[in-house]
């Protein structure tokens, strides 16, 4: 189907005359390895039912480094299987020591509820109590005292460790006295000051753990980003060795960038990107091509929306079949779309950047964007929505009118060369770092001398001191 719909593409003029690029992405196979030695034969086992007899290259180094005390971050495409690169290892280690805990932060509930239920399914068919919880606002009170006291693995986000965990720490003695491991999922999203008050939150739980006694391996996943190991590092404040060499198989895809033709020549207008996003988005839909369109804001989403309905409303069933989603549904409504996505149920689905990260939704035939998402990382990232392990892909890039999108789409060239953009992060910023220090002095008294992520912090202690926000007594 994808095959007639680019051959249309190039011999129909109103498409073929607005397409400014055109890149072919070739098919890559997979390289595996065999299950390495220290893999508990009962995952062993699990693994063979759901049909892997190999992991892939990326996903075995991954266990072999967990397993020798390093600590690691990922860094592969989108649908590469980076999720067996830490639930393994974590798995494994609390099989063989099942008073071990893990910690998993993920930045958005979605996909902490996905984590949860991959998790608890793997943990019935092991036939073993490995107890997964997530923890964040929606938890019930009743049920948070369990989750202290029992839970192998928690699953929750960089705010409520900030505000919900390190600063009643005392009730989650257990958990820290065992940490062995903590995973950080979607590494590329903590950048700038988001990125740089989760250092410092990082650098909080490291000084719990150990006044507590443990010292946790962290297991760090990105999408593709210029700086994966010196940005972990930062997040981190430790080293990390990168699993960078992705061994999972990709079907072959084409890539196009549109420029919707000018309709006014004099003013240099040129039609709406978004009718020509649903123009392009309807080819794909009506051949029943399962497609994701992505747009950056909601108010666009919903007019696209109602612009594709209205459309199909003469075939009743396709109606059905196109959704919307964004951040402002209800959990229950989300999980629906994701679940139905996932059984090819819904054929086309509008979506703000919610999509972008590593919500479970399967893989997508096709994917139309309208605008630059604004940033190279974020546009290859929507990109690799497209794409089953064998099948041909279709990803098109409609611009708008900004100067930005005029320039990238007759620029591509730009895009190709310049690759991933840098996440960067500055913890050390006066501002954050003295927000973050009075926390951990509520947390724990600083010691005479003692260090916050590495360096002396003497002076703004005394700083903190002399405006009266701390007390010192006895050097503490």
């Amino acid at each position: 189907m994808i095959e007639q719909v680019l051959a249309e593409f190039r011999s129909r003029r109103e498409f073929a005359d607005n397409i400014t690029f055109w890149h072919s992405i070739p098919a890559k196979p997979a390289v595996y390895e065999p299950f390495p030695e220290g893999l508990n034969p009962k995952l062993g086992e699990l693994l063979q039912a759901e049909g892997i007899a190999q992991l892939y290259t990326h996903q075995a180094q991954a266990f072999e480094l967990v397993s020798a005390g390093h600590d690691i971050v990922v860094v592969t495409p989108t649908a590469s299987g980076k999720t067996l690169c830490y639930n393994l290892p974590v798995l494994n280690h609390i099989l063989e020591h099942p008073e071990s805990r893990a910690l998993y932060l993920f930045p958005t509930k979605a996909l902490a509820q996905d984590q949860v239920a991959e998790l608890m399914s793997w943990g019935e068919r092991l036939g073993e109590t490995i107890k997964t919880y997530t923890y964040d606002g929606d938890t019930a009170a009743d049920a948070r005292q369990a989750i202290r006291s029992a839970g192998n693995i928690v699953v929750t986000n960089p705010d409520m460790l900030h505000s919900g965990i390190l600063p009643h720490h005392t009730k989650w003695m257990r958990l820290f006295e065992n940490l062995t491991f903590v995973v950080i999922d979607e590494l590329h999203t903590y950048r700038g000051v988001f990125g740089s008050h989760v250092a410092n939150v990082i650098r909080r739980l490291q000084r719990i753990c150990s006044f507590y006694g443990s010292q946790p391996i962290f297991i760090c996943a990105s999408a593709t980003i210029a700086n994966p190991g010196e940005h972990s590092a930062r997040l981190i404040g430790r080293p990390v060795q990168v699993v960078d060499q992705n061994g999972a198989p990709s079907g072959p895809k084409e890539v196009l960038f549109y420029n919707p033709p000018v309709v006014n020549r004099s003013l240099g207008i040129r039609r709406s990107s978004l009718l020509e996003t649903r123009r392009i988005a309807e080819e794909l839909i009506r051949r029943q091509i399962q497609t994701i369109i992505f747009t950056r804001g909601r108010v666009d989403l919903e007019v696209l929306l109602s612009y594709l309905r209205r459309s199909f409303q003469r075939l009743g069933d396709l109606t059905e079949k196109i959704r919307g989603y964004r951040g402002g549904y209800l959990p229950k409504q989300r999980r629906a779309i994701e679940r139905e996505l996932r059984e090819g149920k819904v054929l086309g689905v509008v979506s703000t950047n919610a999509l972008e990260l590593g919500v479970d939704i399967g893989s997508l035939q096709a994917v139309v964007i309208n605008g630059y998402p604004g940033t190279i990382a974020s546009l290859w990232q929507q990109i690799g929505r497209a794409g089953r392990k064998h099948e041909l892909a279709l990803a098109v890039l409609v611009g708008n009118s900004s100067p930005l999108n005029q320039y990238l789409v007759n620029n591509p060239e730009f895009i190709l060369e310049q690759g991933a953009e840098k996440a960067l992060i500055d913890p050390d910023n006066i501002y954050i770092l003295l927000s973050h220090l009075k926390c951990a002095a509520f947390e724990l008294p600083f010691k005479a001398g003692e260090q916050f992520g590495g360096r002396n912090v003497a002076e703004y202690l005394d700083f903190l001191v002399e405006q009266q926000v701390l007390r010192l007594v006895e050097q503490r």
